[in-house]
């Protein structure tokens, strides 16, 4: 599982990356909860939750089923 969410996620820090952003895995919980950190010019970013929640969230959702939610880390 945490090999098939680093892959969807580099391809998203990709676009992330044209705003001075990035995503970073922090943990997946035993129910399937995944906690990244947002970084660079995302992580004080004022849309850095419609970002996280409707772009990153759905993508992983979408690539990986089994995937419950996404949640922002320090």
């Amino acid at each position: 599982m945490k090999e098939k969410v680093e892959k969807v996620l580099d391809k998203i820090g990709k676009s992330l990356e044209f705003d001075g952003g990035n995503v970073e895995l922090v943990e997946i919980t035993k129910d399937n909860i995944v906690k990244v950190r947002l970084k660079g010019a995302c992580a004080h970013c004022p849309m850095s939750s419609m970002t996280l929640k409707m772009g990153i969230e759905q993508v992983l959702k979408k690539e990986i089923p089994e995937i419950k939610s996404v949640e922002a880390v320090e």
